[in-house]
């Protein structure tokens, strides 16, 4: 810790694999909000994905180091591996705020889908208050209902809510799997480091 305001951006997700939309994402926000670092935090057990069958997170916790370690300005943080039963972003961010102080702004980066879900979030008028807003997009991705939904957001709970429009994310962790499952190519998708990983372990493949 220093005496210097910091200012950290924090991205969570399952990164089931994490891939070059999710790195192009944290450096683009990294970049246009100045910030000091961005912790990429890998989910434990998510409580809104229990429907689906989520690749052992010791193992999204590895690819996701494996994926950032090049970058001085990205950490990741086993925060939420390491807990016990259901994560929810606002523990998550609570523990940050203890570890880096209240003074520290955070940036919480998030696909703009989970922005459209955010009210139905643990504790969410807490989970506003707590942290700025980053939501992520890609081109031409349902523009205008996201910027409604944002919009009531900002009015309802009068807080700022940004966008960063990301051309990348048209890549995604579900297409990756798709991909792997029907032996089709991934290369150039994701860090090579991830792809031969996957390789070796023998993810989402068939059986």
């Amino acid at each position: 810790m220093t005496n210097k305001l910091q200012r950290i951006g924090i991205m969570g997700g399952t990164f089931d694999p994490i891939h070059f939309g999710h790195l192009v994402t944290a450096e683009a926000v990294r970049d246009q909000f100045n910030l000091d670092k961005v912790i990429f935090v890998p989910s434990g057990n998510p409580p809104h994905k229990v429907k689906r069958n989520i690749t052992d997170k010791k193992i999204r916790y590895l690819m996701t180091i494996l994926a950032t370690v090049t970058n001085p300005y990205f950490e990741v943080s086993a925060i939420e591996i390491d807990r016990e039963g259901y994560t929810y972003t606002i523990d998550t961010l609570k523990e940050f705020k203890n570890i880096y102080g209240e003074e520290t702004q955070i940036f919480f980066i998030t696909g703009a889908d989970a922005i459209l879900e955010i009210l139905t979030w643990k504790n969410a008028e807490e989970l506003l208050k707590m942290c700025n807003f980053v939501a992520a997009t890609r081109p031409g991705y349902a523009g205008d209902s996201i910027s409604e939904k944002i919009e009531y957001i900002k009015r309802i709970y009068d807080k700022e809510i940004f966008q960063v429009t990301v051309p990348s994310l048209a890549i995604s962790s579900t297409d990756i799997r798709n991909r792997v499952f029907e032996g089709r190519p991934i290369k150039y998708l994701l860090p090579e480091s991830v792809e031969r990983y996957i390789e070796k372990a023998g993810l989402y493949k068939r059986g």
